[in-house]
């Protein structure tokens, strides 16, 4: 009822005007310098779309400042003036793939959203449309604003590890989002890690201190002709984080269908996409297991590269094998690439040696009783087989994660 008398109240009010920002006084890059978005290696002035602070685009949405970039997409804060409120675009490049596919499956989660608690802890879109400038299409996404991410937030903590209390709290929502994913709205992740869990914002004067500070200290930018290139400015809510929120769904699958093919970030791949077999929705359980050993020890589980820095499958199975002991033998046998690796009884044939490493001694925060059930917990994700897994909900139940837990009588 709160919403929809909300609702009622933005359509009694007119649209909000749009500000004026400062068209001077603000610091000019060299034009030779390479800037943000034109760091990624696939940039091209002619397929990122031209943004500029105080643009207003659809009519409704104005610009008010620059939160990020990636390869694909710059990501920005604008106000609504319908709503009459802060929202964030995210502004695809002309040549991105994926971005219809992630269109529908936000249209699939909001299609799917109940009275689930995982539902408030999935990123929504808000609204999605489309841009032409210079012949080219640019499709956009509104989001409700969020904080800074997880990597973001343990950048900041002592040792850079999140602390067993916060990392449990975290864990706790995770996979209760996870949950709804994988048994209400049927989706797969894929592509799991720090940077694109988010936290909640709390405090929405942030959003407004953002805002001031744009207006009065305009953000450094490069002048290229008609063509501006931004500096990001930090979203910074440290001192009152919300829930953590899993967003960016480019890489999202449904889990009606059959896949094959490399997903997931390098470091976190499961053993079944790094043989080339197919997968499912268990890739998330992988992938959350392996991202703990970033959150919590402040480095990758595995070694997934080379001497040279190079991405090695090969480097990569082999510390898998050293932490999780050698693979099934069923299971390599339906891999064609597997016999480059392991002998048929699954031992190892690789160059490169096994590490001399286990999960106990590369553990390095606990101690006794508490280490083995955080070793336990663990291990319910990291499996060789998927199906050997446990399900987002059966860990949710787990001994070490619920001790001392709020929410653990709920």
């Amino acid at each position: 009822m709160a919403s929809i008398l909300r609702s009622a109240r933005n359509f009694l009010r007119s649209p909000a005007p749009p500000w004026n920002f400062p068209t001077t006084g603000f610091p000019i890059l060299d034009n030779g310098l390479v800037v943000e978005e034109e760091r990624e290696s696939l940039y091209s002035p002619t397929t990122f779309y031209p943004a500029k602070i105080s643009e207003v685009l659809n009519t409704r949405y104005q610009i008010v400042g620059k939160l990020g970039y990636g390869g694909y997409s710059t990501v920005w804060l604008c106000r609504d003036f319908a709503d009459h409120d802060y929202v964030v675009l995210k502004l695809c490049r002309s040549d991105a793939p994926n971005i219809k596919r992630e269109i529908d499956i936000y249209r699939r989660l909001d299609s799917v959203r109940a009275k689930h608690a995982g539902a408030t802890l999935v990123r929504r879109m808000l609204d999605n449309f489309e841009l032409r400038k210079h012949g080219h299409h640019f499709l956009c996404i509104i989001h409700k604003p969020l904080g800074m991410s997880l990597g973001k937030l343990r950048s900041r903590v002592s040792g850079m590890k999140l602390p067993e209390n916060i990392l449990k709290l975290t864990l706790i929502h995770i996979l209760i989002g996870l949950e709804f994913l994988h048994t209400h709205a049927k989706i797969i992740h894929c592509d799991l890690q720090e940077k694109n869990i988010l936290l909640g914002i709390e405090n929405k004067s942030i959003l407004d201190e953002f805002a001031k500070h744009e207006l009065e200290y305009p953000t450094p930018r490069k002048i290229d002709g008609a063509r501006v290139v931004y500096e990001s400015r930090d979203l910074d809510n440290t001192t009152n984080p919300g829930r953590p929120v899993l967003t960016d769904f480019g890489e999202a699958r449904l889990m009606e269908d059959s896949h094959t093919g490399l997903i997931q970030p390098t470091q976190y791949r499961a053993p079944e996409v790094l043989l080339g077999l197919p997968w499912d929705h268990k890739v998330d359980i992988w992938n959350v297991g392996a991202m703990i050993w970033d959150l919590f020890e402040g480095r990758n589980m595995f070694n997934a590269r080379n001497p040279k820095g190079e991405v090695s499958i090969e480097h990569q199975l082999a510390h898998i094998v050293a932490l999780l002991g050698p693979p099934p033998v069923d299971l390599i046998r339906k891999a064609d690439i597997a016999p480059k690796y392991f002998n048929l009884d699954g031992s190892w044939k690789g160059t490169v040696k096994i590490p001399e490493d286990s999960l106990e001694e590369s553990e390095r925060n606990l101690e006794g009783e508490n280490k083995a059930l955080f070793l336990a917990f663990l291990r319910k994700m990291m499996k060789w087989r998927p199906d050997e897994r446990s399900r987002a909900q059966e860990l949710l139940a787990d001994t070490w994660l619920r001790d001392g837990d709020q929410f653990a009588d709920q």
